[in-house]
Order: structure tokens, then sequence, then C-alpha cells
């Protein structure tokens, strides 16, 4: 199935985009509905909560009053975490038993306030972030939730910034405007993208450009957009994740490039290449090749051989390079990105050969590739670079 984060800010506009999503036929699973499911009169949630923070924290009716518990745990980190530690281990039980309820085919849409709080994006196969400018949250937190400016102020400062959720952000929905504007921009996304994502993903159909797609200009969003994607592919290999990294010409700032992110992960030697495989698949990131593989196939006694998946994601294609952890592929990707991170007379070299149209660009950039494995190794002599560690023992990492 294809699971979206969907998560924004306080007086953003987010539940508007959960109820157009559901409208459209997504799997709605709405993190503040479960939260107040945990602490519901009856519950052991609910008995937690009053044990940690007392009686006072119940209305007349026996009900959770919230905005007692607020008043308690908004300035208190301690107390908050006390609170999460009731709430949160429910919450995501409960996430899971309405996922696996959704089916294989789903289009399931968490809704998730604190995502990116909680750090969690790579969870998901795609993340949406639903945004408005301060003063606009300010006034609807005012006009309809009978806040103070002065509250809505502070609640808005206790969450993440705007920096952090365009990190996390694959999509970005503005919702500065009037309510049906962000619906439109929730179909436009829905059927643009989210529905082809979801066949591609139920199909094993990866995404792969033109063959001679030509250079584009330089993205400054392709480094944030590396980190994301280096991320979720780690966690989609579990456990044999030794490393992640963002590499090729999109990894380094100022190069045209085909607009096409390569990742680089690394795997623990011995691991089980068919986990591995199909922890990819499920994230969205399907084998390339009949059996996954490319010519040599599984080296035997363990993993390595190497071989590629792309992603499923129309909006973003992706091409994804598994070779063990420490292998020569692993240290020749870092180290060409490195060295032309470095020298601004290779990037300038690239950048001339990446202008040329037709076969005789692909003649040039050919060249340059060759020449620069032998340039490549004499600045890592020179300047003393060797390969990031493979991150054994922490499984997942993504190396910068």
């Amino acid at each position: 199935m294809l699971r979206v984060g969907l998560t924004g800010g306080i007086g953003s506009g987010k539940s508007t985009a959960a109820r157009r999503f559901a409208g459209l036929g997504a799997v709605l699973v709405d993190s503040d509905v479960l939260a107040r499911e945990a602490v519901a009169p009856g519950t052991d949630g609910l008995a937690e909560v009053v044990a940690a923070f007392g009686p006072e924290v119940l209305g007349p009716d026996g009900a959770l009053d919230r905005a007692a518990l607020a008043a308690i745990v908004f300035a208190d980190p301690a107390a908050r975490e006390r609170l999460n530690a009731v709430v949160h281990p429910r919450v995501r039980q409960r996430t899971e038993e309405l996922v696996a309820a959704a089916g294989p085919d789903a289009i399931v849409v968490q809704d998730v306030p604190l995502l990116v709080e909680t750090g969690s994006p790579a969870a998901f196969a795609l993340v949406v972030v639903v945004h408005a400018d301060p003063d606009t949250r300010v006034r609807r937190l005012v006009e309809a939730r009978g806040m103070s400016g002065d509250d809505a102020r502070a609640r808005i400062a206790a969450q993440a910034d705007d920096a952090a959720r365009r990190a996390a952000a694959d999509v970005w929905l503005d919702n500065s405007g009037v309510p049906a504007d962000l619906e439109a921009a929730v179909d436009a996304l829905w059927h643009g993208r989210l529905v082809p994502f979801a066949t591609n993903l139920r199909d094993g159909r990866p995404v792969l450009p033109p063959p001679a797609a030509a250079p584009a200009a330089p993205d400054p969003g392709w480094a944030a957009t590396g980190v994301r994607v280096a991320r979720r592919v780690a966690r989609a290999a579990g456990d044999a994740a030794r490393g992640a990294a963002h590499v090729g010409p999109t990894a380094v700032p100022g190069l045209p490039a085909a607009d096409v992110l390569a990742v680089a992960l690394a795997v623990e030697p011995g691991a089980d290449p068919g986990t591995v495989r199909a922890g990819l698949a499920a994230a969205g990131f399907p084998g390339l090749g009949p059996d996954a593989g490319v010519a040599g196939g599984d080296a035997a006694g363990g993993l390595p051989g190497e071989w590629e998946h792309a992603g499923a994601d129309p909006g973003r294609p992706v091409r994804v390079h598994v070779s063990g952890a420490g292998s020569p592929a692993w240290r020749a990707a870092l180290l060409w990105r490195d060295w032309l991170r470095d020298d601004a007379s290779a990037r300038a070299e690239y950048v001339r050969a990446a202008r040329v149209p037709g076969r005789a660009g692909d003649a040039a950039r050919h060249r340059f590739e060759a020449d620069g494995r032998t340039r490549a190794e004499g600045w890592a002599a020179s300047s003393g670079w060797s390969p990031p560690s493979d991150g054994a023992g922490h499984p997942g990492r993504v190396v910068p």
C-alpha cells in the first residue's frame, strides 16, 4: 500500500486537506482522533494520565479536561514526556491496526500533527505538508478556536518551524488562501501523483526517465530531497543497512544534471538479498531487471553482488544502487561526489561537457567520467580523503 504522511502546524488547515483526501478515497488515519480515543473515559490510558497528573485533569463528567491538562504540560517538557509515554504507544498500536485493515491496494493518509517533531518522515513513501503564514494561522486560531493572540503565537512557536517542515516535505501545499484553493491542490495531487504512485507500487513498476534526458539546471532543492530519499531507502533496507548517501551529479551543488536522484545504499555483507529487495520494493523502490539483479548476480556466501532499484513515485525519479558496505562501488560513488564538491575546476569541466548537445555531449561526458576516475583518486591521495565509515552498528545512517 501507499502510506502518505500528512502534517502541518496548528492553524495551517491540515484538517481541511485530510477531509478532502478522505473524500477522494484515501483511508484516513487521524493521530489526533486516536490520541483522544487513547484517553477516553473508561480506558487504561485515562487512568494512567490521572495517576500521573492528578484528579484535577478530569472534568465533572469524568472525561479528560484537555484545557487543564494542556495548562500543565504545555510549558513543562518533562510533564509532556510523561503524557507522551502514555499516549504515543497506544496511538502507534492502533495506527498499525488500522493500516493493516486498510488492504494492500489502499492509499493510506496518516494525519500526524507532530510528524516532523517526532522525526518520522522516513516512515512514509511521501510526506505532504500543509502551510499557511503565521499571521493567517493566528487569525484562524483566534476566530475558530477562541484562543488569545498570545496563546496562538505561543502554540505556533512551540512546534517545528517552517525550515524543518520544508526539509521534511515532498509536497508543500500553501493554504494561505481560501479552502477551495487547498481542496483543488489536494485533488491535483491525488489524481496526478498519488494514484499513479499507488498503481506503480502495486505493479512493481519503476519510474525511469527517458534514456537521453537532457541535463536540467541545478536545483537547490536536490540536496534536501536527496537526504530525505536516502533516509527512506535506509529505513526500507532495515537492519541490513549500513549507510545511505545521495550521490551523483544532483549531490554536487551547482551542477546541471538529469533530474534523477541517485542514492548509494551500503548493506551489511552477509545480509539476505531477498529481504533487502523486498523491503525496498514495499517502500516504493522496485527492483530493476527480471530478477532485480545486474550482471554477475549475487556473490556466493553473502550479499554482494550489486543491484539496482528505482523509485515508483512519478513526481520524483530515483535510482538506488545497492552494494556491500565498504565495497569498491560504495567507495567510488562517495569519492566521485566529494571530489567534485571540492574541486572547482573539475566542476567547471563537467558543466562544459554537460552543455554539449547530442551524441557529442554524450561522448564528452563519457571522456570526463573516464578521466575523472584517475583524477579523483589523485585528489583522494593528495587530500587524505577516505570514505566515511560504513556505519557499522548504525543501521540506516545517512552519509552527508
